[in-house]
């Protein structure tokens, strides 16, 4: 890197390769923050050298060449925050450099690093990740990252964002014809607004399904009909009944748990008809005569 007389330049290119040797001497010799500090070097020097890399500096923390695995080993160093804003600065210059691909990739890896230490950071890595993805109209993968999103909103109970990413994901689905997965997405949506509280929101997603091929009598469409009106009528039982069905119970653990957790609002007390309220007022025999009422009604026919 030193310039002189006879060299007014620095040789980048060269330098990068020396610093990469040094880093992995280091990473040999258990020596982890100089080999993280050759490494950061060694990318500066490609940076300059105008040879963009991805910043691995977790690369130097394998299974093999440490006790402990990846994430633990990470978070015994107390690197692992620093090793995610290295690869979101590394995708930033994949970006700048016309390689997209490779900046979602890293933008993955990062949300993967740390999911289980700041599921919220995870969260915005994912969203980044599908965004890419999304724009080099690669569908599938954008889906998988978003998917990956809703999950872990769910999980922490921001059940307002998790509303927005799955009816995303709908949408993405709709648009390349996979309708049997937008019919589990709807339901995933339903119990997300059911466990908001939202009786409207629930009901117009559904509603807004009838447009989906297929959607309209199969067999999600008729659980979710069931689903809706034992909550509109406060009925557990039914409700219960529903979401114990291998249709919600065989979802992602994650929206199979919102199943099976959901609560009706009010106590999940079976509402009553006003005639069956009186009938139990008046007793048995009165229940008799009003049953013999009813059926003498249309006992000449309807017309």
């Amino acid at each position: 890197l030193k310039t002189g007389f006879l060299k007014w330049k620095p040789d980048y290119d060269s330098a990068a390769t020396e610093y990469g040797k040094a880093a992995v001497a280091f990473k040999n010799a258990k020596q982890f923050d100089q080999a993280r500090e050759a490494c950061l070097r060694e990318a500066e020097a490609h940076e300059n050298n105008k040879a963009y890399l991805l910043i691995d500096c977790y690369s130097f923390f394998q299974e093999t060449d440490y006790n402990l695995p990846l994430t633990v080993a990470l978070q015994e160093m107390q690197r692992l925050p620093e090793a995610v804003q290295l690869i979101e600065k590394a995708s930033m210059m994949y970006l700048e450099n016309g390689t997209p691909d490779t900046a979602a990739i890293a933008l993955e890896r990062a949300g993967k690093l740390i999911e289980n230490v700041s599921p919220e950071k995870a969260v915005q890595l994912y969203q980044q990740a599908a965004s890419v993805f999304e724009n080099e109209e690669r569908l599938r993968q954008a889906l998988e990252m978003l998917g990956k999103a809703s999950r872990l909103l769910v999980r922490g109970r921001r059940l307002d964002e998790a509303a927005l990413s799955l009816q995303k994901e709908k949408s993405i689905y709709k648009e390349i014809e996979n309708y049997p997965t937008c019919y589990k997405k709807t339901i995933a949506q339903v119990l997300v607004h059911l466990h908001r509280n939202d009786y409207v929101a629930a009901e117009r997603c559904v509603r807004e399904s009838y447009s989906i091929p297929g959607f309209n009598g199969s067999e999600d469409c008729a659980a979710l009909e069931q689903l809706l009106e034992g909550y509109d009528q406060q009925d557990q039982d039914q409700v219960s009944e529903v979401c114990n069905l291998p249709l919600f119970k065989y979802m992602d653990n994650d929206y199979a748990k919102l199943g099976l957790t959901l609560v009706v609002p009010g106590g999940g007390i079976k509402k009553k008809s006003p005639n069956a309220a009186q009938d139990k007022a008046r007793g048995p025999a009165a229940v008799g005569s009003h049953a013999d009422e009813e059926e003498d009604e249309y006992s000449g026919g309807l017309c």
